[in-house]
């Protein structure tokens, strides 16, 4: 992860340059980045289908940028939570019994670390939901997002209901997934 990579190289150029691209990736807003990748890859250099194409190469520009902002946030959070951890006393412990630095890594500074990550994971995953509207729109792909702001204007309520149960459903399940990585990351949480 960026995040990881940022931290390892504290205070060096890759460090400012991957922060600086993780800033720049919460500051610009979805549906914004989305018309310019449109008129940079769909319009000038012809890679991509302008009007919702149906192949998997169509789906690259929505992925990114549904996911850009979230990935930016995650790298910011992974990177100071790293930061935090690293100063701890447990990890001088494992370094100075000379375990190697990827095993101080893995084990102790990534379980620890990946604590807070993966609460905002969750709630970012669960965010993302809702920015599909923006991003269905401007790349005029058929999705969630589109069923339910057509099921609002038509006054569809059995539509309208069953997203509503589907999003909630979703919510649910990614804390129930937060919860159980909770136990696997943190060892002295049990679940009775």
């Amino acid at each position: 992860s960026a995040g990881i990579v940022s931290a390892t190289a504290k205070n060096k150029y890759l460090d400012g340059a991957t922060m600086a691209i993780a800033l720049i990736g919460i500051s610009i807003p979805s549906f914004w980045l989305a018309i310019i990748l449109i008129i940079i890859f769909g319009i000038q250099l012809g890679w991509v289908s302008v009007t919702g194409g149906e192949g998997v190469k169509d789906l690259i520009l929505p992925s990114f940028c549904l996911a850009l902002a979230p990935a930016a946030v995650l790298a910011r959070l992974t990177r100071s939570s790293i930061l935090e951890v690293v100063r701890e006393d447990y990890v001088r412990t494992a370094r100075a019994k000379g375990l190697r630095e990827i095993v101080v890594t893995a084990r102790h500074l990534l379980r620890n670390a990946l604590i807070p990550v993966v609460t905002v994971m969750g709630l970012q995953f669960g965010g993302m939901l809702g920015g599909t509207v923006f991003i269905e729109s401007v790349f005029a792909r058929p999705g969630l997002g589109r069923f339910a702001v057509n099921a609002i204007a038509a006054r569809d309520f059995p539509q309208i209901q069953g997203m509503v149960l589907f999003t909630a459903t979703v919510y649910v399940l990614l804390n129930l997934g937060v919860d159980l990585l909770y136990g696997w990351l943190d060892p002295r949480i049990r679940y009775d």
